[in-house]
């Protein structure tokens, strides 16, 4: 289950480009995650990066947690859907960072079209009867990581598996909660680099698939 921090590969030019829907944390479309959907670009993929906030941003997780209860679990979870609706008959990865890994994972485990799911920093609980054709995951987690526990992990890993994803978690020790972001607190570079490398294989991968 678990993969090393310094577990990585380097990335061979992507063969055939992938469609990735890329959704923000709670605290919004920051430009940590537009750099990522460039980084993603760069690699050759079609990126989209919806807006489930409507421009609002937040400086603090508190900030960014009382924007998300105002909006509502069930209107984040239309929105998204809304957002991918256009370009879902083409197949998509989803990922997202922390709560958009969340919303990444409901959408992926609802659209028997999804070709992958990357979850960075975040996960969500699944219903008992969900089911999906070895749906590949890759997870990218702090190790510890107070938002996601370790018993919380085991679970969550053996329900999907038992869903019937082909799931793969690397943890990095030391790191803070949403690493990739080198606006926040919790940046960690070496963590970051390492994470994004194996992002981007596992991406080349399902670009080839």
């Amino acid at each position: 289950m678990v993969r090393s921090r310094f577990t990585y590969r380097e990335v061979a030019p992507v063969a055939s480009s992938t469609t990735i829907v890329l959704f923000h944390s709670a605290y919004g479309l920051r430009p940590a995650v537009h750099a990522a959907a460039e980084r993603l670009r760069a690699a050759g993929h079609e990126v989209h990066v919806p807006d489930l906030y409507d421009g609002r941003t937040a400086e603090t997780v508190e900030d960014g947690m009382a924007i998300k209860d105002e909006i509502g679990k069930e209107e984040l979870l239309r929105r998204a859907v809304t957002a991918v609706a256009p370009l879902s008959e083409r197949g998509l990865v989803y990922a997202g960072f922390s709560l958009g890994g969340s919303i990444a994972q409901n959408l992926a485990l609802g659209d028997e079209k999804a070709r992958g799911l990357l979850l960075l920093h975040g996960t969500s609980d699944l219903a008992e009867d969900a089911s999906v054709d070895e749906l590949p995951v890759q997870l990218h987690v702090a190790d510890p990581d107070p938002f996601e526990p370790q018993d919380w992990l085991n679970a969550w890993y053996l329900r999907m598996r038992r869903a019937g994803a082909d799931v793969e978690v690397y943890r990095y020790q030391g790191a803070g909660h949403i690493f990739t972001d080198p606006a926040l607190p919790d940046y960690d570079e070496e963590a970051a680099e390492a994470a994004w490398k194996v992002s981007l294989g596992f991406l080349a991968d399902l670009g080839d698939a």
